[in-house]
């Protein structure tokens, strides 16, 4: 339970930081952030899946960079679905999951602190 309330919490931040950093991103209330935050996980979970399975072939084809288009695409839709949360743009939405995925993986380390880097090797057999 604890690591599902970092990652709400770390993307409730992320969302609202980026609303003060993007002039096309826009929260009526603090009620709006909290749901955005909430449905965004589960649209992040649910949808977005579904999303880059379908566009696989046009995601490998432009080297991944479509999963930015799915990225942006999952947030509007999550603004169009909550009252009171405005994006202005697809190009807003796109340059604004990318800092709130960065903002939002700061806080979740800070928070549950389970990014580790493994200092073994493994080099098998043949080394």
């Amino acid at each position: 339970m604890m690591p599902f309330l970092a990652q709400w919490a770390a993307t409730t931040i992320a969302l609202w930081a980026s609303s003060y950093m993007f002039s096309g991103i826009k929260f009526e209330s603090a009620g709006a952030l909290i749901v955005s935050a909430l449905l965004l996980g589960f649209a992040n979970t649910l949808i977005k899946p579904l999303l880059v399975l379908l566009t696989l072939p046009i995601t490998f084809f432009t080297f991944g960079i479509f999963l930015l288009v799915i990225n942006g695409a999952v947030l509007m839709l999550v603004s169009s679905l909550v009252k009171g949360f405005v994006v202005s743009s697809l190009g807003t939405a796109i340059i604004a999951s990318i800092v709130i995925s960065i903002i939002s993986f700061l806080i979740k380390i800070a928070l549950i602190g389970d990014f580790v880097v493994s200092t073994t090797s493994n080099k098998g057999p043949w080394v």
